[in-house]
């Protein structure tokens, strides 16, 4: 047994059948199954049945093929890190993006890294920060900025910078005195037809929060767990909303919604770059991290990403 034949074992647990399975990596399908049954014999027990639906892995091949992810995956890291002795940057790197963030960091994050580490294949995910939490935790992806480092005190963490969350309405409805980009108290919006996210979502937390803590309950009519949405709505008089500026940086450039910063409270959101400690950094990662910090850097001093750098 080899690591070619783990990489194919690999592959037959992740296909419904044999055949399938020598499509996808391109070997006959009887050179498959004769490798299954030297696998079998090597090691003494039944790895694969079939049945009408295909193919199904026997418990010791669920075994074999939990082994298996890990060795190949060892094997990877090992050739990721030779890659690095010898002075190349080259590899893949995973990157976890909540939505607000990836609304003003993808971009610029992905043409950077395009022009300036050419043999890098920077894949970025957008997703919820928990979500993310789990896929550095698990090794998904190498990295990902998250908003709280709740259950995370074993991650490597780098603060990048303090947002402020703002309010947000359509023009022809506002409904403050003031005008836009005045600072607002918490408690004006207690009267107003709010639309956040569902209780659970890290960004209504943090408002709820600073809001049960001066004693403000908020007027929400609408929940809904998708940004675009939320903004969508927004723009439409349906309702008002909260959200960290970056978030809303293109509604608010094509003038679809006006903004106000929040006081009495502030609401203060930190932003954190973080990675798994103990996994070990490939050039290719190391350099992502160095130019996100540097894209981050620059688009809050150009006043795309409005915050608070901390990290400078």
């Amino acid at each position: 047994m080899d690591i070619r034949h783990l990489r194919y074992f690999i592959a037959i647990s992740e296909a419904p059948s044999l055949s399938a399975a020598a499509a996808e990596i391109g070997v006959a399908q009887p050179s498959l199954s004769q490798y299954v049954q030297r696998m079998e014999h090597e090691l003494g027990v039944r790895l694969v049945e079939r049945s009408p639906r295909g193919t199904v892995l026997t418990h010791e091949g669920q075994l074999l093929v939990a082994h298996a992810r890990e060795i190949c995956a060892s094997m990877d890291r090992l050739v990721a890190e030779m890659h690095d002795l010898s002075g190349s940057t080259r590899g893949k790197v995973g990157f976890g993006l909540p939505p607000s963030i990836s609304m003003v960091m993808s971009v610029p994050l992905a043409e950077t890294v395009r022009v300036e580490l050419p043999d890098v294949r920077l894949r970025a995910i957008e997703a919820m920060s928990g979500y993310i939490k789990g896929w550095i935790e698990d090794e998904t992806v190498d990295m990902g900025f998250l908003y709280d480092l709740e259950k995370v005190e074993h991650f490597r963490v780098i603060h990048v910078l303090d947002e402020q969350l703002f309010f947000f309405s359509a023009p022809d409805t506002w409904p403050l005195d003031t005008p836009p980009g005045t600072p607002v108290p918490m408690r004006a919006l207690s009267d107003l037809e709010m639309i956040l996210p569902g209780p659970s979502h890290g960004l209504r937390k943090t408002i709820e929060r600073h809001a049960a803590a001066n004693g403000i309950a908020l007027n929400v009519v609408i929940e809904m767990d998708a940004m675009t949405q939320i903004k969508e709505l927004a723009a439409r008089g349906s309702g008002h909303t909260i959200f960290a500026p970056a978030a809303v940086h293109d509604f608010v450039a094509r003038g679809e919604l006006l903004k106000a910063p929040i006081v009495a409270p502030v609401i203060p959101r930190p932003v954190y770059l973080v990675s798994k400690p103990t996994r070990s950094q490939s050039r290719a990662c190391r350099a992502v991290e160095q130019i996100t910090l540097e894209v981050a850097r620059d688009l809050v001093r150009r006043g795309i990403w409005e915050g608070q750098l901390v990290d400078a």
